[in-house]
Order: structure tokens, then C-alpha cells, then sequence
């Protein structure tokens, strides 16, 4: 990996909680080093599917730190720590920057819907506050209500520091521009588990995953195999490993990965409200898919 790269396979790391819903520490500090001793580049900490919602600020500051400790050296560390106020990702970012962390996930502000010209001013604004880090934006429209535009993205990676996006708009189209409008030194991950080959045909980097929470290494088989020239090899571990990539997403994440995780034995506890765990029909569909990937 180069100084820019942040690895092709970064898993968004799910919040392991104990049975009081409070934040276990224990086994997030093994969760990661189980992640990366398994197939990942690199995790965020305290992305969607680490419940950022719900976590407090001192509770991630502390999960930064435990990770970093557990896995510095080894793998990249990136602190969600986006927000859809300008100021507090500004002042949360820095602190990510100070613990040594390698990146920031910034995900696109959420239910203030400003323009294209003020998603350019924030995200802005936040990488010349924080130029020791680099920045990964993240584009979520389902979630935030607003798409960011590839012209866009495009004079934002002019700015040193954002150096990559994490593109979960489910377009290819959009995947496309934006290669076409961006230096080949600006990465592009997959912000869904199904389209990490498509968009690697594109000129993807990688994805930034949840079902690599089970099949790291498969992930990076596949990955590794398209880029030496393998592309049936690829499409094969694509199409053997769909199923799951479709039942991790058959509720909202992280409700399926983190029942998958209990079914494995990891302890990483139950959701915080207003997420509720997995319904039993859903359940079942979900050890279906485990078992026939001999994951159970």
C-alpha cells in the first residue's frame, strides 16, 4: 500500500455491546484484531455499522483508542467522525488526529440537506481544519437524503488530504464519473458488499465492508484475483459469496451482521434503540445463508 492507500478491503467494524447496552470494549479490542488478522486492509470505527447514531462522543474517542492499541501498525484506522454539523466534525476530527489515527470518514451531512456548493464548503472547511489526517467522504443518500454529486467529488479530491470516497449511492453510473473526473491517486470503495467486483471493473479501490466481518479473506481473494487478471476466478467468489452479501442487507444494517457475529459466537451484544434485533423469519434466512458458506 502506498502512503495514500488506505487498503482494498476495510471493514466497517460493528460496536460490540454488553448486556446492559453499554459499550464492551473487551471484545471490540478482540473483534478488531480478529478483522485483521482475517483479511482486512483497515476498519472504521464508528461508522453506520459501529451505531454512531447512538454512540456518544466519549464513547468513540474511547473505542479510537482501544482499537488503535490493539491493531496500530497493522492496519489502517479510520474514525468516523462526520457529522452534519461543520464544527463538530471539525472538532471531532481533530481529535481523531491527535490519537495518530490513518483517516476520517466524513459522511455527507445528514437532514439539513444543503446545496452542492455548501456540501464543497464543508467538506472543505473540515479537511484545510484538519490537514494532518486523511479524509474519506462518504456518500450515503439513502441515509442522508442528499446525493453528492460527481462534479462535486471532483474539485473536493483536488484538495490534498481527501484522498477517497466511499460511493454507497448503488450507482455505477455515478462510480464512473467520478474515475472519469478524478486523478488515478483518488480512490473509489464500494459502499456495498455486492457491488465491490462491478466497481472494481470501473476503477474501484476496494469497498468498505460488512460481510468481510465473516469473509475477510474471501474478499480479499477475490479482489486480488481480478487485479492479477483472474476475472473468472473473481466472478466465481463474487456469485459464491452474493447470498450473503444480499441477507446482510435484509433489514436495516447492522441488525443482520451482528446477529450473524452472535451465531458465530462473538459476543457483540444486542442494537441500541431505535434499532431492534433481528425478527425470527429473518434469523432464519440469515443462518441459511451462513451455513451454506459453511460459516455455521
Amino acid at each position: 500500500m502506498s502512503d495514500r492507500s488506505l487498503g482494498r478491503v476495510i471493514t466497517a467494524m460493528v460496536t460490540p455491546l454488553d448486556q446492559e447496552g453499554q459499550v464492551n470494549y473487551r471484545v471490540a479490542e478482540e473483534l478488531a484484531t480478529h478483522l485483521v488478522e482475517n483479511g482486512s486492509d483497515g476498519l472504521v470505527i464508528c461508522g453506520t455499522t459501529g451505531e454512531s447514531p447512538t454512540l456518544s462522543w466519549s464513547e468513540e474517542y474511547e473505542l479510537f483508542q482501544v482499537v488503535k492499541k490493539a491493531v496500530a501498525g497493522r492496519a489502517k484506522i479510520i474514525a468516523g467522525t462526520g457529522s452534519n454539523s461543520t464544527k463538530e466534525a471539525i472538532e471531532a476530527t481533530e481529535k481523531a488526529a491527535k490519537l495518530g489515527l490513518d483517516g476520517s470518514l466524513q459522511v455527507v451531512p445528514y437532514y439539513n440537506k444543503p446545496p452542492q456548493e455548501g456540501l464543497y464548503q464543508h467538506f472543505k472547511t473540515i479537511a484545510e481544519g484538519c490537514p494532518e489526517i486523511a479524509i474519506m467522504l462518504y456518500n450515503i443518500p439513502g441515509r442522508t437524503g442528499i446525493n453528492l454529486l460527481p462534479e462535486t467529488v471532483a474539485k473536493l479530491a483536488e484538495i490534498e488530504n481527501i484522498i477517497a470516497i466511499k460511493e454507497a449511492s448503488g450507482s455505477l453510473e455515478q462510480a464512473c464519473k467520478i474515475r472519469r473526473l478524478t486523478a488515478e491517486s483518488f480512490s473509489i470503495y464500494a459502499g456495498d458488499d455486492f457491488l465491490t467486483l462491478p466497481l472494481l471493473t470501473v476503477g474501484g479501490s476496494g469497498v468498505v465492508s460488512v460481510a468481510s466481518h465473516l469473509v475477510g479473506q474471501q474478499m480479499q481473494e477475490m479482489i486480488q484475483a481480478f487485479e492479477s487478471g483472474k476475472a473468472i476466478l473473481a466472478r466465481e467468489i463474487n456469485l459464491q459469496l452474493f447470498p450473503l452479501f444480499k441477507v446482510l442487507f435484509c433489514t436495516t444494517n447492522p441488525i443482520p451482521v451482528k446477529a450473524a457475529l452472535n451465531l458465530k459466537g462473538w459476543e457483540v451484544g444486542g442494537l441500541r434503540l431505535p434499532l431492534v434485533e433481528i425478527s425470527p423469519e429473518l434469523k432464519q434466512e440469515l443462518e441459511s445463508a451462513l451455513k451454506e458458506l459453511s460459516l455455521l
